[in-house]
């Protein structure tokens, strides 16, 4: 494997998670893979778990991770070829991914969508312009359209977590303060198309996901249909897709309480608003299991690091 940017760079999910939860079991097996090896963390945008586990995992594996918040600390980057650099930005993608590639032995990436700019959002500017002027590997830590990390680590812990050999899992949208992206909902998605699982989706009119992502995976309006006899609801709020970036409802009967989701887990990327998205009730009881989830975020990109790494 070059480069991890999508989850449909996983071959096969099932082996996949088999090796993760092997590493789980003995993280320090493979120490020496990545000794001299150095791994380059670039932030456009905050971080605290997708930050911690990749050191973590690159710790794991005996690499050395070098960590850069790249809005504050670094030039300003340019993107569009053939632009007259007179403005804000001093250094062009061109050079600066190529520099990065000389300190860097992997290059992993984090930068969120305009939500502003569908076209130039699924374009995928800036992954795809550290992919096209770096000379080695590239790993999404979430981009303007996915998280491959994130949906990676959530077909793990459904793993680890069923009771039935095909259970039924729900995506559903929640309320938020704000506009948010795609990214997560989109990877985890195409995380559940790949396993063995019942998937639905549950939003409101106005906020389903980019057709082209969900495909033939139903979609509920109605969240007390979707949620029937759920094993696992996995909750995220994301913008409007059809009116891009636009919050289009707000509707507080759409937070998750213990009523609604009975017996199920409940699932979430994290950071998560209390009793805006989840009631409390829910966060704290045991049929939470967020924390167990943001673990295997470590897990997770240490799989996808052992894998560009023995791919030389």
């Amino acid at each position: 494997m070059k480069h991890y940017t999508s989850i449909n760079d996983i071959d096969n999910i099932d082996d996949w998670i088999k090796e993760a939860k092997e590493l789980k079991a003995n993280p320090l097996k493979y120490r020496d893979l990545g000794k001299d090896k150095t791994l380059g963390l670039l932030f456009f945008n905050s971080s605290l778990r997708t930050r911690l586990s990749t050191q973590k995992a690159a710790l794991n594996l005996g690499m050395n991770p070098i960590v850069m918040n790249v809005s504050g600390d670094a030039w300003g980057l340019e993107f569009e070829d053939g632009t007259v650099m007179n403005g804000n930005m001093a250094e062009h993608i061109r050079e600066a991914a190529a520099v990065v590639s000389q300190y860097c032995d992997i290059i992993a990436v984090r930068a969120f969508p305009t939500l502003t700019d569908k076209e130039k959002d699924e374009s995928e500017q800036v992954m795809n312009a550290f992919m096209k002027y770096a000379s080695v590997p590239i790993v999404n830590m979430e981009s303007a359209t996915g998280h491959p990390l994130q949906g990676f680590t959530d077909a793990l812990t459904i793993s680890e977590y069923k009771k039935v050999s095909k259970p039924k899992v729900v995506l559903s949208w929640a309320p938020h303060i704000k506009a948010l992206p795609h990214a997560v909902a989109n990877s985890f998605t195409q995380a559940m198309q790949k396993m063995d699982v019942e998937f639905v989706i549950a939003n409101p009119e106005g906020y389903d996901l980019n057709p082209e992502i969900t495909g033939d995976t139903p979609v509920y309006h109605n969240q007390k249909e979707a949620f029937e006899d759920a094993d696992f609801v996995y909750t995220k709020n994301w913008s409007s897709y059809e009116h891009y970036g636009k919050v289009v409802n707000t509707d507080p009967d759409w937070m998750i309480t213990k009523e609604k989701i009975g017996n199920a887990k409940f699932m979430h990327c994290l950071p998560v608003r209390r009793n805006v998205v989840v009631k409390d009730a829910v966060l704290d009881s045991d049929s939470s299991i967020v924390i167990e989830q943001a673990n295997n975020r470590t897990y997770a990109a240490q799989l996808v690091l052992k894998k560009i790494l023995e791919n030389g």
